[in-house]
C-alpha cells in the first residue's frame, strides 16, 4: 500500500530536491515561505483587530 514516506525514503527525496534546486536556492525558497507564513498570520490578526475597531467607531458617531 502507498502511504507516507518513511525514513530512508525521505533521505532519497531530500537528495533529489538538493540536486534539482541546489542548496542556495532551497535556502531562498525556505526564507520566502517563512516570510509568507508570517505575513499571512499578521494579516489574520490584523483583520481581527480591524473588525473589533469598527463597532467602536460606529458607537462614537
Amino acid at each position: 500500500m502507498l502511504g507516507l514516506p518513511r525514513g530512508s525514503e525521505w533521505i532519497v527525496i531530500l537528495v533529489i530536491v538538493v540536486l534539482l534546486f541546489g542548496p542556495g536556492r532551497i535556502g531562498k525558497i525556505a526564507g520566502e515561505l517563512g516570510r509568507s507564513i508570517k505575513s499571512f498570520r499578521e494579516g489574520l490578526s490584523g483583520g481581527e483587530e480591524e473588525k473589533n475597531e469598527k463597532p467602536e467607531e460606529e458607537e462614537k458617531k
